[in-house]
């Protein structure tokens, strides 16, 4: 390998510089602490696993966008994790006593094979809260408004939210009578959005009249609130699977109407993230200027149930590099007031620094020989002896 290759990561494999962690590890903090103020107590999954557990549940995308290995010791198939959500289903199985609710959180690294279109990284820093045990609108609520407070504390302005619900286009393919492979296709073709497509494929597969129109329908359902009146218009005889979806997405819009009277929010009832395993209520969260959603989430009653506890389960997850970026917040906590400290060998001196760093302060302390002063060392503020007692002096910014 030629010297100058050595710096080469692979695609898509970033290092991250201590500017940028800095604001990274301080968001974490911010975030971490607002989840447990709600109740939501950390996980750790781990990061490699046995890849039929790791994929147990989880759909065709995910195994695509997993890493696979042999484990040297027992000689099985391993995986690195390149979602967190189905782990931690997999944790609320096996630790959940009773019926009673389970709120958890997790932050962590996770793996893809492959980058998206936008985001180029292949290992983002996934973050995200489940609440497990309700089955009722209030829990996707909940878990709506801690994405919002989520962003508000980060300081992500002018957000803007995406509702639809997977159980519509369930329900309506049911009732087509499509075969598991016509579906996926039909899946894919809505994900498009492409009318002629789908006109081809609906008469390919022999679905006509009213059921047709009730699928092409899915395309046109996308807008604001008044789009549910019309929805209910076009679907209302589609069975009652079909009109608990829309009273669903009514009822969890006019709450957060109430609760955020100024948030935009758009339904889209042929946007089905998630569709693999999720079976209800999906949302997305987006600002202006970032060409995809910066967090999502969802209902998905039906993942634990491989693992011997169907409980019902509502979450979502974002990845905190994305969000630091986009974040309004300083994002440098206490480096961006650190106070540069002579080397000296005075006691009162070594006191006071550890007062310091025990108040949450930052602290730098020069070394014997060093020649950069207190500001190239980023500090905006020294320690200076005056008479017999330190004193904290503020720099001049020139």
């Amino acid at each position: 390998m030629l010297k100058q290759d050595r710096w080469l990561l692979p695609e898509g494999i970033e290092e991250v510089f201590p500017e940028e962690s800095e604001r990274i590890e301080y968001l974490r903090r911010k975030v971490l602490d607002l989840f447990a103020s709600w109740g939501y107590r950390m996980v750790i999954p781990p990061i490699i696993e046995f890849l039929d557990s790791l994929l147990v549940g989880t759909g065709y995308d995910l195994d695509l966008q997993t890493f696979k290995l042999i484990d040297q010791i027992s000689g099985r198939m391993m995986g690195i994790r390149a979602d967190m959500t189905p782990q931690v289903a997999r944790i609320d199985a096996r630790t959940a006593r009773g019926d009673r609710p389970a709120r958890l959180c997790y932050l962590g690294t996770v793996l893809h094979t492959q980058s998206d279109h936008l985001e180029k990284t292949r290992a983002p820093m996934q973050v995200g809260a489940e609440l497990y045990g309700h089955a009722g609108n209030a829990s996707d609520i909940e878990i709506i408004r801690l994405v919002l407070e989520m962003l508000a504390v980060m300081g992500i302005a002018e957000v803007h939210l995406d509702l639809g619900h997977v159980g519509i286009y369930r329900g309506l393919a049911q009732q087509a009578g499509l075969d598991a492979g016509q579906e996926a296709e039909l899946f894919a073709i809505l994900q498009r959005k492409d009318r002629t497509e789908l006109v081809e494929f609906l008469e390919t597969a022999g679905v006509a009249g009213v059921m047709a129109e009730r699928l092409l329908a899915l395309l046109d359902l996308n807008g604001p609130y008044a789009i549910l009146a019309d929805a209910r218009r076009r679907l209302g005889e589609a069975g009652e699977f079909v009109a608990s979806a829309l009273a669903d997405l009514d009822a969890i819009a006019a709450c957060l109407g109430r609760l955020f009277p100024a948030l935009p929010v758009n339904f889209d009832l042929a946007e089905l993230r998630g569709y693999h395993y999720q079976t209800g209520v999906v949302f997305a969260a987006f600002v202006p200027g970032y060409g995809r959603e910066i967090a999502r989430g969802g209902r998905y009653d039906e993942i634990g149930k491989v693992f011997g506890r169907a409980r019902p389960a509502t979450g979502f997850s974002a990845d905190l590099r994305v969000l630091a970026r986009l974040a309004g917040t300083d994002g440098r906590g206490a480096a961006a007031s650190a106070i540069f400290a002579p080397v000296a060998d005075d006691p009162d001196l070594h006191e006071i620094i550890r007062d310091l760093r025990a108040a949450g302060k930052t602290v730098v302390q020069e070394l014997p020989g060093q020649t950069e002063n207190a500001q190239a060392m980023g500090c905006q503020s020294e320690l200076r002896k005056l008479g017999s007692e330190w004193k904290i002096v503020g720099l001049d910014p020139r």
